[in-house]
């Protein structure tokens, strides 16, 4: 979780450092960002866990005197196969109830984060924006960080376009008691103005107003750099921040409205292709089909047949305009509805990769008999790896449209698990698949075969 955790810092550190936010938002956003990663930190400690345990008991000889006393593997696996299952059935219900509610506090925390203004860090020779509508700079601070010198405004608030400039020598930043405003107050300066003049057409001329004065004061409103929380309810319909119960109701919904989608669209495309609606039905003729051995237009006679490709071509052209149009909307109602059944098949696949990397991660540690954080830190990392691009690529193909979402979600569990059950088999029958000297033994064999058999031919 420390690790993810991280990541998280550093994916957007930018969006964190030099707003001005109180330590406990942080702090806020860092709790709401654990809950969200639970899905890749808890099989991950499992996998880790597993091995370490398994090695640690391999490396000490403790497996052997287990097996000594006639316990197998498997029935000395069975109490941390309990507490896997009770971790499991835990990992789904926090999935279920409480990892929607993090997500919509995360999302909209977030949200509030992103889109908060630059707090009023007045750097020593760079122009700050942060103000709408003013550009400010200054060439030097004082070590109180209240004291400025040489400070330079650019009020562009005016309505002809032409920014209004403030220069003085020295000055002092300070906020209102209600923390409303922030005001600069200044010293012995200048203010430079430009307007179009006096005239009322249009006129080249320009006016350029100069004030010098000893004392002045510039207000900024302060408001616009508190952030304020968003109400929760706008994202409350977001597919990663609904159980089980809410995802039903949204497929639901999802289907209906692909299907009025559909609907429509074939009502208003079908009126294309049909009769005309006040000849439909009503005709009492019975007129034997026709069969067109060659093109069509040889039916029509020569006068009419410009007019009838004309009518051709521009009916063909709304059809496809009308398609056009349809299309995207189908599109985004069935990417909807691929989301959601993703997210409604990713509910129980926590807890059934708790049980799989549990059942990777014990025969493996109890086959590499090596504990600690050397061996068995680089072989989790290695199945994790495994499972996490197997997952992550299958997801993306099932959001995609390519496979359909319940084999997209599920297909590193079904890959992974003959996996399991060829590790388990291993770790009950002592084999010695990771066993370095094994293999040795086996290759120091195979060459002295080798030499005898060559040793005999001469």
């Amino acid at each position: 979780m420390f690790i993810l955790l991280m990541l998280f810092l550093f994916k957007y550190v930018d969006d964190l450092i030099g707003k001005g936010f109180e330590w406990y938002v942080i702090l806020e956003l860092m709790f709401y960002a654990s809950a969200a990663n639970v899905s890749m930190a808890l099989p991950l400690a499992i996998l880790l866990s597993s091995i370490m345990t398994f090695g640690s008991l391999g490396e000490n000889y403790e497996l052997v005197a287990i097996k000594s006393a006639g316990v197998s593997l498997q029935r000395a696996m069975r109490p941390l196969f309990v507490v896997i299952i009770m971790l499991a059935v835990a990992s789904f219900l926090f999935s279920d109830y409480m990892l929607p509610k993090a997500n919509l506090k995360y999302g909209s925390l977030l949200w509030d984060v992103r889109n908060k203004k630059l707090s009023f860090l007045i750097m020593e020779g760079v122009f700050n924006n942060s103000i709408p509508g003013y550009s400010i700079r200054v060439d030097k601070k004082g070590e109180d960080g209240v004291s400025l010198e040489g400070i330079m405004i650019y009020d562009h608030t005016g309505t002809n376009g032409i920014a209004k400039i403030i220069m003085a020598k020295e000055g002092k930043m300070y906020k209102t008691s209600d923390d409303q405003y922030l005001v600069l107050k200044l010293n012995n300066g200048v203010r430079y103005e430009e307007t179009n003049g006096k005239a009322s057409s249009f006129n080249p001329r320009q006016e350029l107003y100069r004030m010098r004065f000893r004392q002045t004061e510039q207000k900024f409103d302060f408001s616009s750099f508190k952030m304020s929380r968003t109400d929760e309810s706008s994202f409350r319909s977001n597919t990663a921040m609904l159980n089980l119960k809410g995802l039903t109701r949204k497929e639901d919904s999802l289907r209906k409205s692909l299907d009025s989608v559909d609907r429509y669209a074939k009502l208003n495309i079908g009126s294309y292709y049909k009769q005309s609606n006040y000849t439909k039905g009503y005709s009492k003729l019975k007129v034997p089909v026709k069969q067109v051995k060659n093109s069509v237009l040889e039916l029509i006679p020569k006068k009419n047949r410009s007019i009838s490709v004309q009518t051709a071509i521009d009916q063909a052209s709304s059809i496809q305009q009308t398609m056009a149009g349809k299309i995207p909307e189908h599109e985004e109602q069935v990417r909807n509805l691929i989301r959601v059944q993703v997210e409604y098949q990713r509910k129980f696949t926590l807890a059934v990769s708790c049980l799989l990397l549990f059942f990777i991660g014990a025969p493996l540690g109890a086959i590499i008999r090596k504990g600690g954080l050397g061996l068995p830190v680089v072989m989790a990392i290695v199945f994790f790896l495994i499972y996490h691009i197997i997952s992550t690529v299958s997801e993306k193909s099932a959001n995609q449209g390519n496979i359909s979402p319940v084999m997209g979600i599920w297909m590193a569990i079904i890959v992974l698990s003959p996996l399991g059950a060829f590790l388990t088999y291993k770790a009950t029958v002592d084999s010695a698949l990771f066993d370095i000297t094994y293999y040795k033994s086996v290759l120091t064999n195979l060459f002295k075969k080798k030499s005898k058999t060559i040793n005999g031919n001469k």
